[in-house]
C-alpha cells in the first residue's frame, strides 16, 4: 500500500488548477526555467511505497521507468507515483497535481491534451518523452473509466 498521502479534496476545479500553472509556466518565462520548474515538481512527490513498483503499475511507452498506483476512496481517484527519471518524475508530479483527488467523471471530462498544449509542455520534450507523458495520461483515464 502507498504511503498515506493527503486525502483532502482540491478545492479548485481542474481548469484552476491548470490556469494556475500556466500562470507559473508562464513566470518562469524560457524552457530551461520550466523544465527546472517541472523537476522541482517531481522532488516534492510522496515516496512511493515499494510494493507499488510492480509491473501492473508500470507506466509502459516511457522512456524511463514509471510507476502510478491508484487507489480510490469516497467517490475520488487518488494516485502516487515514482520514476527513475527526474524529468519523468516531475512530468507525472504536474499531472498528479491536476488529477489526484478527483473523481472519474471529472478526469475523463477533463482534455488533458489540450491542457498540455496549453502548458506548451509537449513541445518542450523530445518525442519519446511527450509519448511517456501522454502514456501516462492514458493510465490515469484508464484508472478513471475503470472506477466510473
Amino acid at each position: 500500500m502507498t504511503a498515506t498521502p493527503d486525502r483532502t479534496p482540491p478545492t479548485d476545479s481542474l481548469e484552476q488548477t491548470l490556469a494556475e500553472l500556466v500562470d507559473d509556466f508562464d513566470l518562469l518565462g524560457d524552457w530551461e526555467q520550466r523544465i527546472e520548474y517541472v523537476i522541482e515538481l517531481g522532488r516534492g512527490l510522496a515516496p512511493l511505497d515499494d510494493a507499488d513498483r510492480t509491473e501492473a503499475n508500470k507506466v509502459p511507452g516511457c522512456a524511463a521507468q514509471v510507476w502510478l498506483a491508484v487507489t480510490p476512496a469516497d467517490g475520488r481517484l487518488w494516485f502516487a507515483a515514482d520514476s527513475d527519471s527526474a524529468l519523468s518524475k516531475g512530468n507525472i508530479a504536474l499531472l498528479l497535481k491536476l488529477y489526484s483527488g478527483r473523481s472519474p467523471s471529472e478526469i475523463l471530462a477533463f482534455d488533458a491534451r489540450a491542457a498540455l498544449d496549453r502548458l506548451g509542455l509537449p513541445s518542450a520534450l523530445t518525442r519519446q518523452r511527450a509519448n511517456g507523458l501522454n502514456s501516462m495520461v492514458g493510465r490515469i483515464r484508464e484508472a478513471a473509466l475503470a472506477a466510473g
